[in-house]
């Protein structure tokens, strides 16, 4: 059993940054595909970025060039760095972890980009 816990979200003004953190618990984290996915007010939940074990990422068209997904293995924790937020990033954010054919989410963390 893999548990996640999300923190970092806050009210913003357009064009301003958030750092969201996601600590994972168990031994073999260096091994978690890991991820942040969003869900808006009546909108299904989307995939924003991805972290390989090795360092690889992938990050959803709208906001490549803006955040940036990084992992800490010494810390069993995963970041997403947001920045020149806009109101559209608004959303609650998730954390993901896929390990050994399971899928693990965090409660989520509410992200709101408004003036």
């Amino acid at each position: 059993q893999v548990q996640l816990v999300e923190s970092g979200g806050d009210l913003v003004q357009p064009g301003g940054s958030l750092r969201l953190s996601c600590a994972a618990s168990g031994s073999a984290f260096r091994n978690y595909f890991m991820g942040w996915y969003r869900q808006a007010p009546g909108k299904q939940r989307e995939l924003v970025a991805t972290i390989t074990s090795g360092g690889s990422t992938n990050y959803a068209d709208s906001v490549k060039g803006r955040f940036t997904i990084t992992r800490d293995n010494a810390k069993n924790t995963v970041y997403l760095q947001m920045n020149s937020l806009k109101p559209e990033d608004t959303a609650v954010y998730y954390c993901n972890a896929y390990y050994t054919r399971l899928e693990y989410w965090g409660q989520g963390t509410q992200v709101t980009v408004s003036s």
